[in-house]
């Protein structure tokens, strides 16, 4: 680890619109619609997924993806239904359809993406799509060879009211009202992103759907308590989280405990996978590697 952080500590601006030397795009045809994917490493590797959160896209892991390659693992991830270049993508396209973007149409993609190729996964959820995974390890732990969850809500039920900030509010503002208050603060980058960082999430709005991140921060309100069915599905599993992050780290703390999984706290904010990428694969490595 102490390689990996001096690594970390040495990693310079990049532009994250450009993909991996080597990274292959491709679009893969879910439940919801189309998913914008791209994969990076040798074919007959063992399979890492890394599903992006809210407002994300699968750029969020442009550091790691080389990492895994190097180390002979396949690596891929794709852009949720209505985020970034899968905005096509959406509860209209449901069979039957749906008005909004529920739990369920992102499980279903998700169980689609792991179930058409190499099996099992190394499967990595951030932020809300952590929720995302540990439903669908619960319902198919033979597609998970391993789980992390980064970022992830650690609270069940009302998520949003651990906030370290916004967590008294939640209760006074109806959950898909705070999504454009989300969209706002981040295109002012309240978050103190470096520069070049905070332009391509700033861009990525020209695509992602407004009612999608609505929809989700009310999904983040009905986050469920999976920990049994999870610890006797026997995955290992990974909670990773930084000091900064929008949950206390005392409630990540108990979230591993509570699903007996490793804890990983790195000194950095919400998106350990953008400034520690280093540390967070080398984590996840040892635990693939049991």
């Amino acid at each position: 680890m102490a390689r990996a952080a001096a690594l970390d500590a040495a990693l310079d601006p990049i532009d994250w619109s450009v993909l991996p030397v080597g990274a292959v795009r491709d679009a893969f045809d879910a439940p919801s619609g189309t998913l914008a994917r791209v994969t990076l490493g040798p074919a007959a590797g063992t399979r890492v997924v890394l599903v992006p959160g809210m407002t994300g896209s699968k750029e969020d892991f442009t550091l790691m993806m080389p990492l895994f390659a190097e180390a002979g693992f396949r690596v891929e991830s794709f852009d949720l239904a209505g985020q970034y270049e899968s905005s096509a993508a959406g509860p209209e396209n449901a069979d039957p359809p749906r008005r909004r973007y529920t739990q369920e149409l992102f499980v279903d993609d998700l169980l689609a993406v792991l179930g058409s190729g190499a099996r099992p996964s190394h499967v990595l959820g951030y932020s809300f799509a952590g929720t995302v995974a540990e439903v669908a390890a619960s319902r198919r732990p033979d597609l998970f060879a391993s789980l992390t969850l980064l970022s992830a809500p650690p609270l069940t039920g009302r998520a949003l009211r651990g906030f370290k900030v916004m967590g008294p509010f939640s209760y006074l503002v109806p959950a898909r009202w705070i999504g454009p208050l989300f969209i706002a603060a981040l295109r002012h980058n309240v978050h103190r992103a470096p520069g070049e960082r905070a332009a391509f999430v700033t861009a990525r709005f020209e695509l992602t759907r407004a009612s999608s991140v609505g929809d989700i921060m009310a999904l983040m309100q009905r986050t469920p308590d999976l920990s049994r069915e999870l610890r006797a599905a026997g995955i290992p599993m990974l909670v990773a989280t930084g000091t900064g992050d929008v949950w206390r780290t005392s409630a990540h703390r108990a979230f591993a405990e509570r699903l007996g999984a490793r804890l990983l706290v790195l000194p950095t904010g919400h998106s350990p996978c953008e400034t520690a990428p280093h540390q967070l694969t080398e984590a996840m490595l040892e635990l693939m590697r049991g």
